[in-house]
């Protein structure tokens, strides 16, 4: 008995046609009913009445039918499984990671994956988190670290990582300096420096600009979040960061919460819902490492 007798069995069964049966299968009818009259001889039973326009079960067709599902069934787990550690063994996995973030959790993720599963080749790659977004639902990026305005991207699966306000990052003596909030009209005033379009932080920015109908000056852009603290420190501009991006500037520019800014800026983990096993384990990796010391971020 072969697995192809019971495919085939399994889809006359289902057909109740011959002529159709082999068209789902693939091979010609006369190899259809050949093999079949072969599981017929080995099993010493008829499995269809063909007297009829229709094959139709006979009584013992019927009491085969649910054990041929389930073997063909065990099989295709079979194969799966083996797939899976094969897929654990050799292969390859694709990171992206939004440009400027630096992120000791990932990092550890990624090392503790590639400790466990050695035969896969890590990619790391970085780009803006828009084109990191599209990359992942094209499924050229397996994972990706992201900087977001939603918390799940559509079409894909999430898991977020840090969600903070935005603020204003401006040096001693700067005139918002000694305010402990401001408002984005307060900032029309002053030149910005920030993230570029594509970013998720930007994203944030533009769209709560956009809702009030204010139109900054972004005098300069930069991937970054030392290239921006470095400008704004010297008097360039107004820095827009993150609360965590800021804390590390703190020597040189004072932070200031935007207080009209109600979307907060996410760092999240994005993959497909239909992923490999490899992005599964990675994804273990992941959360034990986002849940321990360390693991705010910087959205990007």
């Amino acid at each position: 008995m072969e697995l192809r007798q019971l495919e085939y069995f399994v889809a006359v069964a289902e057909e109740r046609n011959f002529t159709r049966a082999a068209e789902r299968v693939h091979i010609s009818q006369s190899g259809v009913s050949a093999q079949i009259r072969r599981l017929e001889r080995e099993l010493g039973a008829e499995l269809f009445d063909r007297s009829a326009r229709a094959a139709t079960l006979t009584v013992a067709g019927k009491a085969a039918l649910e054990h041929a599902r389930d073997a063909l069934a065990a099989a295709k787990a079979v194969g799966q499984a083996v797939g899976e550690v094969t897929g654990l063994i050799r292969g390859g996995l694709t990171v992206g990671m939004v440009m400027g973030c630096t992120l000791t959790p990932l990092f550890d993720a990624l090392a503790a994956f590639h400790r466990a599963h050695p035969g896969v080749e890590i990619s790391l790659l970085e780009d803006r988190s828009d084109r990191l977004v599209e990359e992942v639902r094209a499924g050229t990026v397996d994972l990706a670290l992201i900087g977001t305005a939603s918390a799940t991207p559509e079409g894909l699966e999430a898991l977020t990582i840090t969600s903070e306000r935005l603020v204003a990052a401006v040096p001693a003596g700067h005139p918002l300096a000694g305010r402990g909030h401001v408002a984005l009209r307060d900032l029309a005033g002053h030149p910005i420096v920030c993230m570029p379009p594509g970013t998720g932080l930007r994203t944030v920015f533009d769209r709560a600009c956009a809702a009030q109908d204010l139109h900054p000056a972004i005098a300069l852009q930069a991937s970054a979040p030392d290239a921006i603290a470095d400008l704004a420190a010297r008097g360039l501009a107004v820095a827009v960061l993150s609360d965590s991006m800021a804390v590390h500037y703190r020597d040189r520019l004072t932070a200031v919460t935007i207080d009209d800014v109600g979307t907060p800026a996410l760092l999240a983990l994005v993959w497909r819902s239909a992923h490999g096993p490899a992005v599964r384990e990675l994804l273990v990796h992941g959360r034990r490492a986002f849940a321990g010391p360390g693991r705010t971020g910087a959205p990007g």
